[in-house]
């Protein structure tokens, strides 16, 4: 492995490091100061729940919460690093558009936690790898969403459950998808030198 390659994997190695280390610290935070975190969710439709966009997907509501968003989300973070030249820029925008969708859409209830960025970056990996014609990373987001949970379909109907945001999973994979889709380069195929008899 080239030099560079071999730093710029370090560098996505140490940022991811970091994005994993501020999940547990909010968290911990949470439980030893005063108040409640959740209560800075996304709150859809109310002005004082529109900043929860930015904070949700650092919210928990327990350990367990956590702790089954934690390992799915890494792997796909992983996936997205390596994969995609600009991948800080792509989560921010799933959490930016798919949590404004959910602003919008939602239904009223708190919505905390990063399994709506985890449906997003498993729409994006599908769609972009995809339309770049990179079927591993697209099937390694398949393999991650139907081990998360069971199976991936039914995270986004509302048969999921009230305590489960479906419709915080459904907009960020909306999200995802139109991300992935439309922003990353269709694979182009190579020129053909010679005819085919």
């Amino acid at each position: 492995m080239e030099q560079s390659n071999l730093d710029k994997l370090k560098l996505a190695g140490a940022r991811l490091g970091v994005f994993a280390a501020t999940l547990w610290l909010v968290f911990i935070a949470d439980r030893i100061l005063p108040g409640d975190f959740n209560q800075w969710g996304i709150i859809p439709r109310r002005l004082d729940g529109i900043w929860g966009i930015l904070i949700s997907p650092f919210l928990h509501a327990n350990l367990g919460h956590l702790l089954s968003n934690f390992i799915p989300l890494m792997i796909l973070m992983a996936i997205l690093l390596v994969t995609q030249r600009d991948g800080w820029w792509i989560v921010v925008q799933i959490v930016l558009l798919g949590g404004l969708l959910l602003w919008i859409f939602g239904r009223p209830a708190m919505h905390v936690g990063a399994s709506g960025l985890i449906y997003g970056l498993i729409a994006y990996l599908m769609a972009a790898g995809f339309r770049q014609g990179r079927i591993g990373p697209a099937l390694a987001a398949l393999v991650v969403g139907f081990l998360y949970g069971g199976t991936l379909l039914w995270g986004v109907l509302p048969t999921v459950g009230e305590h489960v945001s479906w419709d915080g999973h459904l907009t960020s994979a909306i999200a995802g998808g139109l991300l992935g889709y439309f922003s990353a380069s269709p694979s182009v195929p190579s020129p053909v030198n010679e005819p085919v008899a």
